[in-house]
């Protein structure tokens, strides 16, 4: 399902469109600022799948 939604998603794009944009991030940002920013990138969208589902971190914490 994930496959098909990422692939729904980019369905307009090929390989040199999303080369392209991978190069302009990395001059954007740096080599060394990247990692960071998907590290934060999947932090938030584990929290929005958390809270998706209705299960918050914090209601563990508070038991």
């Amino acid at each position: 399902m994930t496959q098909a939604l990422i692939l729904g998603m980019l369905g307009g794009l090929g390989a040199p469109e999303i080369i392209i944009i991978l190069v302009i991030i990395l001059l954007l940002f740096g080599g060394k600022k990247i990692p960071e920013l998907m590290k934060g990138l999947g932090k938030g969208m584990k929290e929005f799948k958390d809270a998706s589902k209705g299960e918050s971190s914090t209601e563990g914490e508070n038991k």
